[in-house]
């Protein structure tokens, strides 16, 4: 019997990210190969025409789990019945344009979201962020949409995961699989925690492997923290293939079970997991089920970690008070 189309939700469509995304939902890659799925594409004004070019080119592609496509410009018709929303839309950052300026104009945008979330979405929605500053803009759309539950709000910190697997591996001369248990704590910014120290290359310690805590403190991890602004300064464009490779990853790690023995890296609502204030939408380390998920507590934290872990979370309670207008 063939399965009932899944409703998908894209921001931001017409985008950069969008544009490498939606073609591998509609292939099958986000929910699997013979589940059926419905598009809804949501864009502004002006980039309807050319999403409606990319449309085009869905249709020439045949996607045999193609089960429909809506490209609208109304927030309200665009979650209608979505299991998953995925949140890739959001106004970027001016030259000299504040933080906080930032996240005001961008709970403009997800604020109007997350009540349409509440509102119009199917009662399973799992809801990912990837537009940035994505905590933060994932923590307004949750405290806009609070009859949703808390638990299916996750923020990307899954390219900053692949990021930090693949300059391990390399440095270790491994397969980038053979890296597990890699954690991105806190904020998706330059402030974030990328912990090798509890990673694993090849079932051992990431540090008894590498054996050079010098390159893990003072290389390894400003190199993730700045990756995407060297891929900006590369390519004069910000990451899309890898941005919407991690969103395709993040979305199987929570509808399908971890492997066992390992983790994966999420942006969830804290409950004051590791000291975290509660209510952030902060990195932890993450098992899930695939019908739902757990923090993994336990990991060792030395003063290092804490020293860091700390910085990011200061970080993401300043930018908490300057959109605190937003979430009363």
């Amino acid at each position: 019997m063939a399965k009932t189309p899944q409703h998908v939700t894209v921001t931001g469509a017409g985008g950069q990210i969008g544009y490498q995304l939606i073609f591998r939902i509609a292939s099958g890659q986000l929910l699997g190969p013979d589940q059926p799925v419905v598009l809804h594409l949501l864009e502004i004004e002006p980039a309807m025409k050319a999403l409606n070019g990319t449309i085009m080119e869905l249709t020439d592609c045949a996607f045999p789990m193609l089960a429909g496509v809506e490209a609208t410009t109304d927030v309200n018709k665009a979650f209608e019945n979505c299991s998953w929303a995925l949140l890739v839309g959001a106004f970027p950052r001016k030259q000299g344009m504040e933080r906080k300026d930032l996240l005001q104009t961008n709970g403009k945008i997800f604020g109007p979201q997350g009540r349409a979330i509440a509102s119009r979405a199917n009662k399973d929605v799992r809801i990912c962020v990837v537009g940035n500053p994505a905590n933060t803009n994932c923590l307004i759309a949750r405290e806009n949409a609070r009859e949703v539950p808390q638990d299916r709000w996750f923020a990307m910190t899954r390219l900053d995961e692949n990021r930090a697997k693949a300059q391990l591996a390399l440095k270790a001369g491994v397969p980038v699989t053979q890296v597990t248990n890699l954690t991105i704590w806190g904020n998706h910014s330059a402030t974030q925690f990328p912990d090798a120290w509890n990673a694993k290359i090849g079932g051992k310690p990431a540090p008894e492997v590498i054996k050079d805590d010098n390159w893990l403190k003072n290389e390894f991890i400003p190199c993730v923290q700045q990756r995407g602004a060297k891929v900006i300064e590369a390519r004069g464009a910000s990451s899309a293939g890898s941005a919407a490779n991690a969103l395709i990853d993040m979305v199987n790690s929570i509808r399908t079970a971890t492997p066992s023995g390992d983790t994966t890296s999420l942006a969830v609502c804290s409950k004051g997991e590791y000291g975290t204030p509660k209510g952030l939408q902060f990195g932890f380390p993450v098992q899930s089920t695939g019908s739902g998920w757990k923090v993994v507590e336990g990991q060792k934290l030395d003063e290092f970690a804490q020293a860091k872990i700390k910085a990011t979370t200061d970080e993401l309670l300043q930018e908490r008070e300057a959109i605190a207008d937003l979430i009363k």
